[in-house]
């Protein structure tokens, strides 16, 4: 039996995901804040033959991941956990990012991660195996004016995957950052401006599982939308600055 934990498994990616390992002989840990979202998802897992169970818990309240972490480790090793869940928001109003939204991104963005992750390490190098996914973001390759808080939040997750991944090797376990760029969600679903080489979110998850299970270090598509960030971010600010402010604001 394959166990695996996905955070932000009730909507969006998530729920693709948990779509796309859901499979006779995988047991499915599965968190996120919509009760009656979850259900549905988990159910649907277990229509695919997989054991499903789903517990409402956020993601920033330590306490309670540990908790819920601790409960699914009672009942069988974790093979897989993906970090997966995550907010945005946006600077459409003449305000700006309000302290609030910013501190909001950071607490669910990158402390999610942290309350997801660090409880899993010390038992998967016990064991000496395992597989962790960090959701992080093309987004985390240069600040944005139009969503500086989300972009920050998925550096650091980005960054700190990496520096997992060397850390972790010897240990057996294998560490994936997973780097999307748009996908049809219903967070990306409140975007009023276009949204280049947008993908479904079922296309991502199966590009992400063939990945994550592959154990590369970064998955980062599509390709040509990575490439573009990736330049950009080597280009010194002088260059790029006046361009980025002219980008739509996210609303």
């Amino acid at each position: 039996m394959t166990a695996v934990l996905i955070t932000g498994a009730s909507s969006g990616l998530g729920e693709a995901l948990a779509l796309a390992y859901a499979a006779p002989g995988v047991r499915l840990f599965l968190s996120g804040r919509d009760e009656g979202r979850l259900s549905a998802v988990a159910e649907a897992c277990r229509a695919e033959g997989a054991e499903a169970v789903g517990r409402m818990v956020d993601v920033a309240d330590r306490p309670a991941m540990q908790r819920w972490i601790a409960d699914c480790l009672d009942t069988c090793p974790l093979d897989l956990v993906i970090a997966n869940a995550g907010i945005s928001a946006g600077t459409g109003s003449q305000a700006g990012e309000s302290a609030e939204q910013a501190r909001a991104i950071f607490s669910v963005n990158l402390d999610g991660v942290l309350n997801t992750v660090l409880p899993v390490i010390e038992p998967m190098r016990r064991r000496r195996r395992g597989q962790i996914a960090l959701m992080a973001s093309l987004a985390g390759f240069r600040g944005f004016p139009s969503a500086p808080a989300y972009c920050a939040s998925k550096a650091a997750v980005r960054v700190w995957g990496e520096g997992l991944r060397g850390w972790l090797a010897g240990d057996g376990i294998g560490v994936t950052v997973v780097c999307p760029g748009f996908v049809s969600t219903r967070m990306t679903g409140r975007n009023d401006f276009p949204m280049p080489f947008l993908m479904t979110a079922e296309a991502a998850a199966q590009r992400m599982k063939r990945g994550i299970d592959a154990n590369r270090g970064r998955i980062a598509y599509p390709w040509p939308m990575a490439l573009a960030v990736q330049l950009l971010a080597a280009l010194p600010p002088a260059w790029t600055d006046l361009a980025l402010r002219r980008l739509p604001a996210k609303r």
